[in-house]
């Protein structure tokens, strides 16, 4: 089956006013869609047609920069949409121990994550992720996502300016600082407690 478009957990206009649904109605309709179709068009006809997103990827990497960057985009704003909520969630008990043994307390978490974002040259994404239960941030440019040796995906903030843009033009700290209190703390709890990395849903 074709990989498709990923619906949003949430109404359009519910993480306003941070993320205004105008934004939502190119970030998703548009942006996330164009990558889903490119990546059906770049596997139609050949063997990776009916596997799942992460296969693709995995095929991609390293040898198909054209369509690995397509597909990646795919997962990576999937996994963007999870990490955001209209409500407002915290972590469990256990990622809570690890947040602070890792950065001292849950606001140094989130500082350490806006400013990374930030700093980050062009455009990119600013992970939390887990390495053996041990919490760090990093950020990876265009399309990439962490690899196994980076450590498993708990949350992640987009730094595209089609993230930001209509809202806030080219204040990134200024969504960034906004985007951060939308993350979903459920989400990366789930994540954090698995033994798996999650799966693209579609």
């Amino acid at each position: 089956m074709p990989i498709t478009l990923m619906p949003l957990p949430f109404d359009k206009a519910a993480l306003e006013p941070a993320i205004s649904a105008e934004t939502l109605e190119f970030h998703h309709g548009k942006h996330h869609k164009a990558y889903v179709d490119k990546t059906n068009e770049l596997t139609a006809g050949t063997d990776l047609a009916d596997k799942p997103l992460e296969a693709i990827i995995a095929a991609a990497k390293g040898k198909d920069q054209k369509l690995f960057n397509q597909s990646a985009q795919v997962w990576n704003h999937g996994f963007y949409w999870a990490s955001l909520s209209p409500e407002k969630t915290a972590p469990s008990a256990d990622l809570t121990k690890a947040i602070s043994a890792a950065f001292g307390s849950h606001d140094a978490m989130i500082t350490k994550l806006v400013e990374e974002d930030v700093a980050h040259f062009a455009s990119g994404w600013a992970w939390l992720v887990s390495h053996g239960g041990e919490l760090a941030v990093i950020t990876t440019h265009d399309a990439g996502l962490p690899d196994e040796g980076e450590g498993k995906p708990l949350l992640v903030l987009d730094v595209w300016e089609h993230a930001y843009y209509i809202d806030r033009r080219n204040d990134r700290k200024a969504y960034l600082t906004s985007a951060a209190k939308l993350l979903n703390w459920e989400f990366a709890s789930a994540n954090f407690a698995s033994g798996e990395r999650w799966t693209y849903p579609a």
